[in-house]
């Protein structure tokens, strides 16, 4: 077996190299893109009157995490109400949160689910250019000062969209491409174009066998390092699939997942990876899984390490870090699992507060940040024995997207503002 370097210890690696003050955060969930952020003083007790640096307003509905590069935050949003609104991407000042510039790219296609847009999907960025996809199908790169360097259009180039709902995968780069995964109902493959230019570079189809809305999967890839080469990790479709960054080409396949050939098991939750163990949530809140990754062909007899049924996540992705797995479900019940067995460490019950966990939860050291939908930010501590909570503040915004912790800050984008949170 192939060895993998993933998760919290490449993140170590960047952030040695980088120096935590500066750090960036250049994709959905983070450096690795595995929820995982660098250590850091961030802020713990706030309210909405309290520990508010700057809160700046948005155009329009959106869903995506902002990227952050230097003294640059970028998002995406529509700009405007339903099919009269506007994809558009929005450059912010890091110090103050002043909007220093906004893009629109053609007509949006709104979200059809009530927390849903036509803004999903996060932007990523290598520094130079931003990169930013949407539910039109339009994906395309800016510079920081908001010029278009070229734009394309996934749908119109390779089929319909054929998700139930509003698509949510995000574009990530590995091996030197930008790569987007289109797994829905039919048609589904994954795309590599050559980040300067948009040109196609590999085009693979990704198709399973399924029943209806089993096949449809909003995840978003996870890059890893092996044999010196970056291989994407793909979750949908009832099987988790390993690919040459380079080519394409599959390495490896796990499947399993849905026996019985249940419908509507589509996937909304993306994996969490470390230590070469992918933990996966599928089955609507009632399985999840823990993969060793790698190898070649068929791996599913040989990499399942452990299964758990009655217990999951279905829209927020789990964490994985120090030997550990962690999710949370709709409803705030929050797992800790030993990520080599399974087997439970604790359990715990969030306090209550309005509407359910969209967003996939944030971790600095020890201290996990959470969003419900409705507004309600946690701050907890992640001890061996149990979660202590440290504080629960109320915001006056609908959260969705993934926090960000940053150079000591904590950024929240909300549905009707983009907040920055200090000490």
């Amino acid at each position: 077996m192939r060895p993998i370097i993933g998760g919290a210890c490449m993140a170590v690696a960047v952030w040695a190299a980088l120096g935590a003050e500066k750090s960036n955060w250049p994709q959905w969930r983070g450096p690795e893109g595995t929820g995982i952020a660098a250590p850091g003083a961030y802020p713990v007790t706030f309210s909405a009157a309290q520990g508010v640096l700057w809160k700046s307003a948005l155009p329009g509905k959106g869903c995506s995490t902002p990227v952050v590069w230097g003294e640059r935050i970028v998002l995406t949003a529509g700009a405007g109400e339903g099919t009269n609104g506007l994809d558009c991407v929005i450059g912010f000042e890091w110090a103050t949160g002043k909007k220093m510039w906004q893009t629109e790219l053609g007509r949006q296609r709104p979200g059809r689910h009530r927390r849903g847009s036509g803004s999903n999907p996060s932007p990523v960025t290598d520094g130079t250019r931003v990169y930013v996809y949407f539910k039109s199908g339009t994906l395309a790169a800016l510079d920081f000062t908001g010029a278009v360097l070229w734009q394309t259009n996934l749908q119109q180039c390779y089929g319909k969209d054929t998700l139930w709902w509003d698509l949510g995968t995000s574009p990530v780069l590995a091996g030197g491409r930008l790569v987007v995964a289109v797994m829905q109902e039919e048609n589904s493959y994954v795309v590599a174009l050559d980040p300067a230019t948009g040109r196609e570079l590999w085009k693979k189809v990704r198709e399973y066998p399924g029943r209806e809305e089993t096949r449809q999967s909003y995840t978003t890839p996870l890059v890893v390092r092996a044999e010196g080469r970056d291989e994407l990790v793909l979750w949908g479709a009832d099987h988790l699939t390993g690919h040459d960054a380079a080519t394409g080409d599959l390495l490896w396949q796990c499947g399993g997942f849905n026996p019985e050939n249940k419908p509507v098991w589509r996937v909304i939750a993306s994996p969490a990876l470390v230590q070469g163990i992918a933990v996966v949530p599928y089955g609507r809140e009632q399985f999840v899984a823990g993969i060793k990754i790698g190898g070649s062909g068929d791996i599913t007899a040989a990499a399942r390490l452990w299964e758990k049924r009655g217990l999951g996540t279905d829209g927020a992705s789990p964490l994985a870090f120090d030997g550990k797995a962690c999710f949370v479900n709709f409803k705030g019940k929050m797992w800790c699992l030993d990520l080599e067995t399974g087997n439970e460490r604790w359990t715990a019950l969030l306090p209550k507060g309005k509407g359910v966990f969209y967003s996939s939860p944030v971790l600095a050291g020890d201290t996990l940040y959470l969003c419900r939908e409705e507004g309600d930010v946690y701050v907890c501590r992640v001890k061996d024995d149990g979660l202590a909570v440290l504080n629960q503040a109320t915001l006056d915004d609908a959260f969705v997207a993934s926090p960000v912790l940053l150079r000591g800050r904590l950024l929240l984008r909300g549905e009707k503002h983009l907040w920055c949170i200090g000490k």
